[in-house]
């Protein structure tokens, strides 16, 4: 699923017509707690606090343009839906999102503040995606996956931003839930001709795609039972594992201690907000520390939707 420097460009002309570009700071007080120069892509500061806002912008245009649908459905922990339901509202198309039980209240709030029809469904992630494909035969709605190249393509227009903005890169951390970050990281870097280090971050509770990387076997985990919903995926895509084993140095693995350590580093160090899946990057960092000591490292602090009771027990 290569992409070329001017297919990346195009999306970006696509995504700057919604948003503007995202900023990437060098924070001080992170880099001394880090030992390195530690540089942050600020995914937290789009539109909908998370970066999958740019693929469902590329994905929407492409569906549209091709004749689209009538509905689109899809499932999500929150932010992949937040991003089908603003490129949907834009286009005119009706939205529907499943989420699983127990999802967070604040993103199912932002969700459905944005017009979707929002239906609950199963224990996790995979049970709701399953759920998902059943209502999008039944109703004749266009199913609008996880991980798809256009997606891919979406995303990978912020690590076109930082990749140009922050040269020297040695390393950059980056979470994987479905797969499109991670990908579209490899796929910018590959487009301009660099040769840094791509470091894919999981947790330890949902370890599917640390398990399929090092076997090169897509994989299946009974549970994925993280507070960090945005890797919170039991089943790896075998397409975004291909492109996860081509082009990744390794996938490194952090606890549920270790996130919210990471979590309270940022407000502490930066005053941002960082939800789990946001967080993991930094975690695995601070796991590495000796490794990437006086080192220039990346992380894309990858969304900043956290429920306030969740955040206050973590900051407490």
């Amino acid at each position: 699923m290569q992409a070329t420097l001017e297919q990346l460009e195009a999306a970006a002309e696509q995504v700057y017509g919604v948003m503007a570009p995202t900023l990437q700071h060098n924070w001080p007080l992170l880099s001394a707690r880090c030992g390195c120069e530690v540089w942050v892509k600020h995914e937290n500061h789009t539109p909908i606090g998370a970066f999958k806002v740019r693929g469902g912008i590329v994905y929407m245009r492409d569906l549209v343009a091709r004749g689209g649908a009538t509905g689109v459905i899809s499932a999500t922990r929150g932010n992949h839906g937040q991003s089908i339901g603003m490129a949907a509202r834009a286009a005119g198309i009706a939205a529907t999102i499943v989420v699983p039980e127990g999802n967070s209240r604040e993103k199912n709030a932002a969700m459905a503040a944005l017009g979707v029809d929002l239906v609950v469904h199963g224990p996790d992630f995979d049970a709701a995606r399953d759920h998902a494909v059943t209502l999008a035969a039944e109703k004749g709605l266009s199913m609008v996956p996880a991980f798809h190249p256009l997606l891919v393509r979406g995303v990978a227009t912020y690590s076109l931003e930082f990749l140009r903005a922050v040269e020297g890169l040695d390393t950059v951390y980056v979470p994987i839930g479905q797969g499109s970050g991670i990908c579209g990281m490899i796929a910018a870097r590959d487009a301009l001709g660099l040769t840094l280090d791509i470091v894919g971050v999981v947790s330890e509770r949902a370890p599917a795609y640390a398990l399929a990387f090092e076997t090169g076997q897509a994989t299946v985990t009974n549970s994925a039972d993280t507070f960090a919903d945005g890797v919170a995926c039991r089943a790896t895509d075998p397409a975004a594992l291909a492109i996860i084993r081509k082009g990744a140095a390794r996938v490194v693995t952090v606890s549920e201690g270790e996130i919210e350590a990471a979590i309270r580093a940022y407000y502490t160090d930066t005053h941002n907000l960082a939800e789990g899946a946001g967080a993991v990057p930094l975690a695995a960092l601070l796991q590495e520390k000796s490794a990437m000591a006086g080192k220039r490292v990346g992380l894309v602090l990858s969304g900043g939707n956290i429920d306030m009771d969740v955040y206050s027990a973590i900051l407490s």
